[in-house]
């Protein structure tokens, strides 16, 4: 694995984290809580974390909401 490849995911952990037992948060806040200064690092990982369907992300006026996807199972 890539050194990108493993910020890319330590990233989307930390994401993950933020996320559990939460409702639906600006990705603004999200990248504030887990401190994460690189935009294009951090839209990496919420892209991870949407490939592997762990995420959902809706527009809400000019910002983006991300919540963690209920289980399937």
């Amino acid at each position: 694995m890539s050194e990108q490849d493993y910020a890319i995911g330590d990233v989307a952990g930390k994401i993950y984290r933020a996320l559990e037992n939460q409702g639906a948060k600006p990705s603004s806040t999200v990248q504030k809580e887990v401190g994460v200064s690189d935009a294009s690092l951090f839209n990496q990982a919420l892209g991870w974390l949407a490939r592997e369907e762990k995420i959902s992300l809706a527009r809400s006026g000019r910002s983006v909401k991300v919540s963690l996807r209920e289980s399937n199972g």
